[in-house]
């Protein structure tokens, strides 16, 4: 879209960009078991705004991630605009705006973890599964990422995977844990990740 506009003592065309609107009707686009449970949280939140990290955690649930499709949808059920759903969504570090692995895990990269070989356990992982933090292993089936702090300095260095903290890692545990998450999926889905 081009508009006149006086610039000086002349008069130039200047190209203005449209932004484009997203609307999408969450009727449609969530599940009657988001909805259902999207609704619950509304019923005991104390307004829809409060209800929004609980709305990305359910479809989260469901879904793996948070699409952009997923936010616009929520946003709509919980009648407040997608920006400030998004706002929660990537201040929150346990939601996840692009598609991550079977098992996220979550490496803390605390002072504490630091100083107790923190270092030589991120090397093991990365090592083994052939990839550095934000990144998916090529099977699809492991996401790597730091964390700040998991709450358990007196135990470190710690990884959480899904809810569970495994705590006093050493390079060779980290990697134990996560052949047997793998042989776990392997013998439930006799060798095809899916």
């Amino acid at each position: 879209m081009s508009w006149p506009m006086w610039i000086g003592e002349q008069m130039k065309t200047i190209e203005i960009e449209t932004i484009k609107t997203v609307q999408i009707d969450y009727t449609h686009y969530l599940s009657e078991q988001e909805i259902e449970a999207i609704t619950h949280e509304l019923g005991i939140m104390e307004t829809p705004e409060a209800a929004g990290i609980e709305a990305l955690k359910v479809v989260q649930q469901y879904r793996g991630w948070i699409s952009d499709e997923s936010l616009f949808a929520i946003a709509d059920m919980l009648q407040m605009p997608a920006s400030q759903l998004e706002g929660v969504a990537t201040f929150y570090n346990l939601i996840y705006r692009q598609p991550v692995g079977r098992f996220v895990i979550h490496l803390c990269d605390s002072i504490s973890c630091h100083l107790l070989d923190y270092q030589r356990v991120f090397e093991s992982i990365s090592s083994h599964l052939d990839i550095e933090y934000g990144q998916t292993s090529a099977d699809g089936m492991f996401t790597l990422l730091s964390n700040a702090c998991l709450g358990a300095c007196d135990k470190s260095p710690v990884m959480m995977i899904g809810k569970k903290q495994y705590t006093n890692l050493t390079p060779e545990s980290a990697v134990s844990v996560l052949q047997s998450l793998k042989s776990t999926v392997d013998a439930e889905y006799g060798g095809d990740n899916g």
